[in-house]
């Protein structure tokens, strides 16, 4: 039996861990969301949705250390009793699974509704979720109907279909954005090692992200003008619902609070209010508002971060001659982090020219080496799993009696399981998900939240029993996750093949992020770009995203001072703004010089001066090849004609008919010469009939 003071110490490790990680997840919530005004019907799944995930990785190794031993012998790691671990797994499985394919879409569609009483919103939840849960139920008739042949119709078999399905749809959407990530993350930070390679990036995203803002911005007025044009109505079906409408207007920006950006609106809101009222046009256009404010919020907030970054990597390129960064004061405002330093200006220039971009490379080849063992795996567990390096770096003592898997075993264990999360995790980040769905710092959307919430927990449980797989079977199939959860998986042939072959298709999402084919399937047929990479941007053109109309932009924005000395006042660019209802503070975008004595309908000067400024910056960037095409070709275009061949033809003169004349000279130009004057036509244009 395990000795008492082991058992007693493995129960005070993991509840210790299991504190951390709920203040962890409590401070990841009040990063992205209002915790004061954020309803707890909200944060409550929220906070378990991302909180069960957290402890399954916490879970899994201590599982493993404690059946991979003899039980007489004592243990190596952190281990539980049977018993406990049983009951663990079924309380956070099934948690989970709740979260994922109920109460987290129910709550979202409840918070997304737009409608004011909770009668509304419950009935229009209920009505989506219906449709939702339909089509879920439709897709998997067929596999209803095998298992139940294959098993019997019991109790038994109905839960082993559940579990499967929902395993196999999980496992096959982890296995696409793992695939991803794996990819993605080594290559962000060997991307941004170079410093001035981090800066052209920045100003080539900057097009895109000012181009969003500029229509979410818009957007958000073309429906404020709307509210506005609603709550002029005092009688009809708007008196119905006045104290609804009023709540809109007075949840409305008012025009000063509202961001002044570069370009101008050329016409008017376009406004289309119906003739009569009702009930759902009413939660239809709040549901358009809230999503519209919350976009706004979102790409306001992400084009001042992105002129934040522009700002500290412009300053940091610059200090290669001065060997020094000065950043002045921290606004008061600004976190404890930002606020303390203990760096020097000397010191600051070591740690940002040297030490984080050396850093980045090396992290960067650790994490492609750990990508490696992790598709390397993937694709030879099938064949054998003795040759898994995730399996040498995890069982240290493979003929021990007190456990094969030791506490380091445990961490690294957790440390597989967490990368292969975050790979996942972030992948969900670059793809193009539907409703602008994003996470905004303390301005996040609840439905947002919610619907990334629902999609870590979707993904937590196929992961973890994927790296099990990775395993050899005699470990695998003693672990109390396997019985409670593999027995179910591996009813049927099926499930079995396809829990043990599947995941050989992560060399598909592998070789797609490798070679960039998203980018290269978009331009081919129009449309496939279901995750932004940024392959894709536009080094030569202007007014398609390019660097250097993001470039021209930030500096548009920043005003007339260097970004090196922006960086004094960077922190301070936010101001309060009244009447808003993300109760926050939003940067104010300041307006050129040139185009703010510019009168509506005025053609701006600022594009031709950067058009100009782009033509004389691509010759810069040209390359050996492209200098040498452009030199044959002036050569060939300076080349003049011949004497001899330009007066070929002159002693030949056309007849009267065809229009020649004597007295007028050939190369004289005019309508006689025109290909109508053959048939009669006259010096206007027109035909002799």
């Amino acid at each position: 039996m395990i000795a008492t003071s082991s058992l007693v110490g493995s129960e005070i490790f993991a509840s210790t861990a299991l504190i951390v990680i709920s203040f962890a997840v409590l401070l990841l919530l009040r990063h992205y969301l209002p915790l004061r005004t954020t309803p707890l019907y909200v944060l409550i799944p929220i906070f378990f949705a991302l909180w069960l995930p957290a402890s399954i990785v916490l879970l899994v190794p201590i599982d493993l250390a404690s059946t991979a031993r003899d039980q007489d012998a004592g243990s190596r790691g952190i281990v539980l009793p049977d018993r406990l671990l049983l009951v663990s797994w079924r309380i956070s499985y099934w948690l989970t699974f709740a979260l994922t394919w109920f109460i987290c879409p129910f709550l979202g569609e409840y918070i997304d509704s737009g409608y004011r009483e909770p009668k509304g919103r419950l009935l229009f939840s209920l009505k989506e979720n219906a449709r939702y849960q339909a089509i879920i139920i439709a897709s998997c008739v067929a596999g209803a109907i095998y298992v139940f042949i294959y098993a019997g119709f019991h109790t038994q078999s109905v839960k082993s279909l559940v579990m499967a399905l929902s395993y196999c749809w999980g496992l096959a959407l982890a296995i696409y954005l793992m695939g991803h990530g794996l990819v993605a993350i080594p290559r962000l930070l060997f991307r941004n090692a170079s410093i001035s390679g981090r800066l052209r990036r920045i100003q080539g995203n900057a097009a895109k992200v000012h181009e969003k803002m500029e229509d979410a911005i818009q957007n958000l007025e073309d429906l404020e003008a709307q509210v506005a044009a609603l709550a002029s109505r005092k009688t009809g079906s708007a008196a119905l619902f006045q104290d609804w409408i009023e709540e809109l207007a007075e949840d409305s920006h008012l025009p000063e609070s509202r961001p002044r950006t570069i370009t101008r609106r050329m016409s008017m809101p376009a406004v289309n209010v119906p003739n009569v009222i009702t009930e759902q046009y009413l939660a239809d256009l709040s549901r358009k508002v809230t999503r519209a404010r919350h976009s706004r919020t979102r790409y306001i907030d992400e084009w001042d971060r992105l002129l934040n970054d522009a700002v500290k990597v412009q300053a940091t390129l610059d200090s290669a001659a001065s060997k020094k960064i000065e950043i002045g004061h921290a606004s008061p405002h600004s976190s404890f982090l930002d606020r303390y330093t203990i760096h020097t200006p000397y010191t600051r220039y070591l740690y940002q020219y040297f030490v984080v971009p050396y850093t980045r490379v090396f992290l960067g080849f650790f994490l492609s080496f750990a990508s490696i063992c992790i598709i390397w795996s993937e694709v030879t567990k099938p064949i054998n799993e003795y040759i898994s390096i995730i399996f040498l770096t995890v069982v240290h003592h493979p003929e021990s009696e007190k456990g094969q898997i030791g506490f380091a075993g445990q961490v690294i264990a957790s440390l597989w399981i967490l990368y292969m999360c975050a790979a996942a995790l972030y992948s969900l980040t670059e793809v193009k998900v539907w409703r602008g769905r994003a996470l905004v710092k303390r301005n996040t959307h609840g439905e947002s939240a919610m619907w990334y919430a629902m999609q870590v927990a979707k993904l937590s449980v196929p992961l973890s029993f994927n790296f099990l797989t990775f395993l050899p079977k005699e470990i695998r199939e003693e672990t109390v996750f396997h019985k409670f959860l593999g027995v179910l998986i591996n009813l049927t042939p099926i499930g079995e093949g396809f829990d043990s072959l599947f995941p050989i298709f992560i060399l598909v999402p592998v070789f797609a992020t490798l070679f960039n084919l998203y980018g290269k399937v978009k331009k081919l047929v129009g449309f496939g770009g279901v995750i932004d990479d940024e392959d894709e941007e536009n080094e030569t053109g202007y007014g398609t995203g390019s660097w250097r109309e993001g470039r021209d932009l930030i500096e548009r924005e920043l005003g007339d001072s260097s970004l090196s000395r922006l960086a004094d006042s960077s922190a301070d660019r936010r101001t309060h703004t009244p009447n808003n209802p993300n109760n926050r503070a939003a940067p104010i975008l300041s307006v050129p010089p040139a185009e703010r004595n510019r009168t509506l309908g005025q053609p701006s000067t600022t594009r031709a001066a950067s058009a100009a400024q782009s033509r004389s910056d691509h010759v810069e960037d040209e390359n050996f090849f492209e200098a040498f095409g452009h030199r044959v070709k002036n050569t060939f275009e300076t080349v003049q004609t011949p004497k001899w061949l330009q007066n070929v033809g002159e002693g030949i003169k056309r007849p009267k008919w065809m229009g020649g004349n004597d007295d007028i000279s050939d190369a004289a130009p005019g309508p006689s010469r025109d290909f109508m004057s053959w048939f009669g036509g006259r010096q206007e244009g027109r035909v002799r009939l």
